[in-house]
């Protein structure tokens, strides 16, 4: 049975490349960007089977408008793709106000603002699907990419919490941890901070460094069988990790943690009191 599968951020990268998977298998897709002209072929190649939503989620008023919208079209929603945001680069002491709070605005309250929109509508089928494009930055850190390192760490919480609440209702959550792919991510699509301070030059020439090896890049094309595994299965994860990278990095880091808590467990449980 086709699902009806609305995806934010759908002009580029994962969004534009799980849509038109979607489609291909005959699935239904609401397709929300900023441009929605980016979206043209696929309305010529798929008709109907598409319906383009201009929207940017950082205007709650405008995503509620899209869901309804969507909902009126499709009458249903079964899956949300919440993959709308960006990368901010640079130091944290770099970043200015404005630079932080669109980083916020977008990456976490923008995925916020859908998940409250599509959610009375999952409710009221006792069914439904919340698939939110996070980070395996979610998990741990990387030096240049603080705010959006809290972005997704935001972000993490958010869903595993919505998770908790609509589970009773019919409502799956999963978080999909990507590592770097060769999207325009880091490219076009990503915001610089200043970076005036010589002190942090060290820390941006070993980042540029280890961002010329292909080798952490995944292929894009390469996550299309995953999401579509996940979108049909019968009990999909709360979390994914997408890429080795992400793999290696997150096994490391959680053993290391995990040491740490049994390392410090007589002074953890001291702290309680008696």
């Amino acid at each position: 049975m086709s699902k009806i599968v609305f995806i934010t951020g759908a002009s580029k990268g994962f969004g534009k490349l799980w849509a038109e998977a979607l489609l291909q298998r005959g699935d239904k897709v609401a397709a929300s960007a900023r441009n929605i002209g980016a979206l043209a072929e696929l309305k010529s190649a798929y008709g109907d089977n598409i319906l383009e939503v201009k929207l940017d989620v950082n205007s709650r008023e405008d995503v509620f408008s899209a869901v309804e919208k969507i909902k009126d079209h499709f009458g249903r929603i079964d899956v949300l793709i919440n993959n709308a945001g960006f990368g901010l680069f640079g130091t944290t002491e770099e970043t200015s106000e404005q630079q932080a709070r669109d980083q916020m605005e977008t990456n976490f309250f923008g995925s916020l603002w859908v998940a409250q929109a599509v959610l009375p509508i999952m409710r009221a089928q006792k069914s439904g699907h919340i698939i939110q494009v996070s980070s395996f930055l979610g998990l741990t850190t990387l030096p240049l990419l603080g705010l959006y390192n809290a972005s997704k760490f935001a972000v993490e919480g958010l869903i595993e919490t919505i998770g908790s609440e609509t589970a009773h209702l019919g409502i799956k959550t999963t978080l999909i941890e990507p590592n770097g792919f060769a999207t325009d991510w880091a490219g076009a699509s990503a915001v610089q901070t200043s970076s005036d301070i010589t002190d942090y030059d060290p820390v941006r020439a070993a980042f540029a460094e280890n961002g010329d090896n292909p080798d952490i890049w995944g292929k894009p094309e390469a996550t299309v069988e995953p999401l579509l595994n996940i979108i049909d299965s019968e009990n999909p994860p709360k979390r994914i990790l997408f890429g080795k990278i992400a793999y290696q990095v997150i096994n490391d880091v959680y053993t290391k943690r995990l040491d740490d808590i049994q390392n410090w467990k007589e002074v953890s449980i001291a702290a309680h009191g008696k």
